[in-house]
């Protein structure tokens, strides 16, 4: 596991959400339908917000290094990283496949996948139960699959 990668890309979900969100993007529509206002969004302690959203932005990229990088799996078959006696076959199977599909295009792929088959259903769910407007939740899961895209390919060609 890369511990860097998922760090680098954490800020994605900034990045992303400050154009996403901004006014002249989806912020005038998602604040009308949350029924929220400019004022009101300024009163939040924003060093809890950005901060805790860093840190779970993180959690993020560190599973979706499980969600696009194979050779994972592989190295979960032999016990993982730390096992000592790899057998011939495994060296020789990672020897021939250890960088396949590690590109930021097949990341990407993983995330946009991750975004419409996981985080868009669980939006969904709860702006359902929430009685949203299916604008705010299309708005949710598309800053969520353009995100999981992005951080998908970071963590992914990251080699």
């Amino acid at each position: 596991m890369n511990f860097i990668s998922p760090v680098v890309a954490a800020f994605t979900t900034l990045l992303v959400g400050f154009v996403w969100y901004h006014p002249k993007v989806f912020g005038a529509v998602w604040m009308k339908e949350t029924g929220l206002t400019q004022e009101e969004l300024q009163k939040g302690n924003m060093l809890k917000i950005f901060g805790l959203t860093f840190i779970f932005s993180i959690f993020i990229g560190m599973i979706m290094q499980s969600l696009t990088i194979h050779q994972m799996g592989a190295l979960g078959m032999v016990g993982g990283p730390t096992i000592t006696s790899i057998k011939p076959s495994f060296a020789a199977f990672m020897a021939d496949y250890g960088m396949a599909f590690r590109t930021a295009k097949h990341g990407a792929l993983h995330g946009f996948m991750t975004g419409l088959f996981f985080a868009f259903p669980m939006i969904a769910i709860n702006g359902l139960f929430e009685r949203k407007s299916w604008k705010y939740i299309f708005i949710h899961a598309g800053f969520w699959t353009v995100s999981l895209m992005i951080i998908g390919a970071i963590v992914c060609a990251w080699v």
